[in-house]
């Protein structure tokens, strides 16, 4: 009884120096240090012996685990908050460069003739239609502008991109004043009202269709409301045109209708 069997073990084994029973996993009589064994038997688990672990391979050790891969948002379902998935991070360039073409010509005002850049006929210099939308004459028409595109523009640019931005804003702001002058103005046209209109507008359409459908909407569309009122009201104080800058307000809610259809805004 000295060693069990390996498929069963006893109970214990008798120590044959002292007599005493002792456990048969051990090597040396705890009550008297007689030798009893070489080796402690192995025990048996459910299934039989685990095989021990393979060797590693010649020149090589354990393999290095797998990078995890970065986790993924799923796509927009019905019901969440509209700017929760894959909204661009990255600095909104596209808002940064109008706005800063916009305090460019401003600024540049104070050495120039402002009529130089205005639109004074459909068939006049080219680059008028490019520097016409920036010209804002005083400084709360100026500052009104620059709020407007920094805000709807980076709202926008975080959805739909910086190339759609900057197309918006001269379809809204250059269409507008080349509508306005298409219809009979007679006056010099120019002003960044329809610009940030339209960029305003594109931006505003899907939250309030969204809203309407009764999804979760965190947007201040009442602000919103605000702003589009200072756009109309104050340009018109400085003598801009106020229907370029609602032609380019509606150019941008169609363009917003656009966006929306296509899931884009």
């Amino acid at each position: 009884m000295i060693e069990g069997t390996m498929s069963s073990p006893d109970l214990f084994v008798v120590c044959k120096s002292c007599g005493s029973e002792v456990s048969p996993y051990v090597t040396e009589c705890p009550y008297c240090g007689t030798r009893l064994r070489k080796r402690a038997p192995k025990i048996e688990r459910e299934g039989g012996v685990p095989k021990p672990p393979k060797p590693p391979r010649f020149g090589g050790g354990t393999k290095k685990p797998k990078k995890p891969s970065a986790p993924r948002l799923s796509k927009l379902r019905s019901g969440e908050i509209p700017g929760i998935r894959g909204e661009r991070t990255e600095r909104p360039w596209a808002t940064i460069l109008l706005v800063a073409l916009s305090l460019g010509v401003w600024l540049s005002l104070a050495f120039i003739i402002d009529a130089d850049l205005m639109i004074l006929a459909l068939d006049g210099d080219p680059w008028r239609f490019l520097t016409a939308p920036f010209v804002n004459t005083g400084t709360v028409m100026q500052l009104t502008a620059v709020l407007g595109i920094g805000v709807y523009g980076w709202l926008l640019e975080r959805r739909v991109g910086p190339l759609a931005v900057i197309a918006i804003f001269f379809l809204g702001g250059t269409g507008g004043l080349v509508a306005a002058e298409a219809i009979g103005s007679n006056a010099a046209l120019y002003g960044s009202q329809g610009g940030t209109l339209a960029l305003l507008t594109a931006w505003a359409v899907p939250q309030l269709l969204r809203r309407r459908r009764g999804e979760e909407d965190e947007s201040d569309l009442l602000g919103t409301a605000v702003i589009a009122v200072l756009l109309l009201l104050v340009p018109w104080g400085a003598g801009a045109s106020v229907l370029a800058g609602a032609i380019g307000a509606v150019i941008g809610a169609l363009i917003g209708l656009l966006l929306y259809a296509t899931r884009k805004a």
